[in-house]
């Protein structure tokens, strides 16, 4: 139990490389690390084992059993929300509007994982599942390969099939493609489309080696003439969308690159008698929620991070340095004791005792912060080559986490980021910060970590490899693709639709979907457009607004700021307006799309709103406050 506890490895590995049976593209990514030191990470391993043998806890390791053939793929299909597939109550026609929203890779992975599921129960001899051929409309993509490559030969699906086996012998490319160069990050196209059509081209990318943080590649994503779309721009209802979306892309990327999407199961939470640490993100949240509503981070981690912010940016060594044990044990029950009466001394605590406190609280969660279930996916990452798809699975795997996870850990890489920014005076570069803050994210007294005899580096290397990308790359990770936001506007307009069925129902309801859009786009060489937009909370009036081409959200707020100004419109409240100099600021206001095929979207202000009214012709335009910036009274 010892050798298997995360925290208590058998000794800490040699600095030099470790000769281990690893793949080419793992190996060029240990050489390019081997000039970036390590000593970080193996010191916050020991101090980690010492904090746990001062308080004489043993590890607690959650009981994972072998999961039968079938059992895997029934809850992968239940967790993309097709779980009728598999027999059990539901709705038979929301899950064929979910098909019908997919990707050809989309659908492949589908396909491979009902396929999988079918063969089990068949062995099993358990009431036969649906046919793949009444979903699809085509036949099992194994069990009768040879018969469809013949009848109907599909190259995606040739690729897909011979790629597999010639992959394990095949180097993509690096870690870093043009290092200090910017590259273009598409979002528009499905990254599992991307992957399959480099595979087609037999794409092998430079190989560069990653010497220092300055030399990772910038990426640029291209605004659409819809615009961008951040995490938070879309609606509660939207966003609960997404990550159903987001894991079926994500298997069919992995499924593309011949990785296997590794998943725990959900562990099970105990209970404890504390309010602060080692109590679930949902249980704080709901406490801190009844003092504060809205609350989307813990009111400890915000404290705890305010701390940092205000003493500790510039301490040299801060989160490498460790505070007293002694000290942040009794800061603990001080905080347990006082912290919601607001008796605790923040000033009185030293900089590295809080950076203690922070440390210890992310790794008391009774689940680690990136989740029990894929905590696995997120270290495997590591074993992409190619940079791109790596963040390209980085930004899916953000999108699955649970909304109070994906925000409390936003939070902490944003302070991450202002460490690395007083790098001059801390001392504390993004190598330094990644390797003391992985075993932080990465080792978890919960789970099992059975460590392969020999890879002890590899494995520490690729964890701070994934926590320097997160950080780095974290305004790129906290963005919504494009495809992803087309997605749940064709699930919203198929919702909201009525479509006959019969017997090749997903191929008829494919055509018609096809043939519904082929008359928006008819429509959409209307030239000009004259439209109205809305402030109720702001304005009794709305504004009319005349659309061209070039008509974009920023010229839209500047208009109704000089409207404001000028004709002397009758405000509703003033006080919901920022004066400054007599005029309203046009960065206070943000516009809105409302309703149509999306439940709410926040609009980037270089969107082009006729392209969006082509798109969404019924929805509503709002003008609202925006609701980070401060108001005056």
């Amino acid at each position: 139990s010892t050798r298997h506890c995360p925290w208590r490895m058998n000794q800490l590995p040699p600095k030099s490389p470790v000769a281990s049976p690893v793949s080419e593209s793992t190996n060029s990514r240990v050489e390019a690390l081997d000039n970036l030191s390590m000593d970080s990470f193996w010191l916050e391993v020991e101090n980690i084992k010492q904090s746990a043998e001062a308080e004489q806890e043993e590890c607690s390791l959650a009981d994972v059993k072998t999961q039968e053939e079938g059992e895997a793929e029934a809850e992968w299909l239940q967790d993309a929300g097709l779980s009728e597939l598999l027999g059990e109550p539901g709705s038979d026609k929301d899950n064929l509007v979910l098909l019908s929203t997919l990707t050809r890779t989309q659908a492949a992975a589908v396909q491979r994982r009902l396929d999988t599921y079918s063969r089990s129960r068949r062995r099993k001899n358990k009431h036969p599942v649906r046919d793949v051929r009444d979903i699809f409309g085509v036949v099992s993509s194994e069990d009768t390969a040879a018969e469809k490559e013949e009848s109907s030969p599909d190259p995606l699906w040739h690729n897909l099939r011979t790629s597999n086996t010639q992959r394990k012998t095949q180097d993509y490319s690096c870690t870093v493609r043009n290092p200090g160069k910017e590259e273009v990050f598409n979002m528009d196209v499905a990254y599992s489309e991307q992957a399959a059509v480099l595979l087609k081209g037999a794409f092998l990318s430079e190989s560069r080696k990653l010497k220092d943080g300055n030399a990772l590649t910038r990426f640029k994503i291209p605004k659409g003439r819809l615009g961008v779309t951040r995490i938070g721009d879309l609606s509660a209802q939207d966003m609960k969308k997404i990550p159903t979306l987001a894991l079926i892309e994500l298997t069919a990327l992995c499924d593309i690159l011949g990785f296997e999407l590794k998943r725990n199961k959900a562990a099970k939470l105990k209970t404890t008698e504390k309010r602060l640490f080692g109590v679930p993100l949902n249980t704080l949240l709901e406490n801190d929620q009844k003092l504060l509503p809205n609350t989307k981070v813990p009111l400890l981690l915000q404290a705890l991070l305010s701390c940092l912010e205000k003493r500790g940016l510039e301490t040299e060594g801060i989160l490498r340095v460790s505070g007293s044990q002694t000290r942040i044990k009794s800061l603990e029950q001080k905080l347990e004791r006082d912290f919601y009466s607001g008796l605790f001394r923040w000033d009185e605590v030293h900089q590295n005792d809080v950076s203690g406190l922070l440390k210890r609280f992310i790794r008391e969660l009774p689940a680690p912060l990136l989740t029990a279930e894929y905590l696995p996916a997120f270290a495997a990452v590591q074993n992409i080559p190619d940079l791109k798809q790596r963040l390209q699975a980085l930004n899916l795997l953000i999108l699955i986490l649970p909304e109070p996870n994906r925000n409390t850990l936003k939070a902490l890489l944003e302070f991450l980021s202002k460490v690395v920014a007083r790098e001059n005076n801390n001392k504390m570069n993004l190598w330094n910060v990644s390797t003391v803050m992985a075993p932080n994210l990465f080792m978890h007294k919960g789970l099992p970590n059975k460590i392969p005899e020999g890879k002890e580096k590899q494995l520490a290397e690729g964890a701070a490899d994934v926590v320097r990308m997160m950080i780095h790359y974290q305004d790129l990770l906290w963005t919504v693709s494009s495809f992803l936001v087309a997605q749940v506007r064709k699930l919203n307009e198929s919702n909201s639709k009525r479509y006959q069925f019969c017997d090749k129902r997903i191929k008829n309801l494919l055509r018609k979907i096809h043939a519904d859009k082929d008359k928006v786009e008819k429509n959409q060489g209307e030239p000009s457009k004259i439209v109205k937009v809305h402030a109720s909370l702001l304005l009794k009036d709305s504004l009319e607004v005349h659309l061209n081409n070039g008509t974009r959200v920023a010229d839209v707020l500047r208009q109704f700021q000089k409207n404001l100004c000028q004709n002397g419109w009758n405000i509703v409240n003033t006080v919901n307006l920022l004066k400054c100099n007599n005029s309203m600021e046009c960065t206070n206001l943000l516009l809105y799309e409302v309703g149509g095929n999306i439940g709410e979207r926040c609009l980037d202000p270089d969107t082009y709103l006729l392209d969006l009214y082509h798109i969404n012709p019924h929805a509503e335009w709002i003008i609202k406050q925006n609701p980070s910036y401060p108001r005056m009274f």
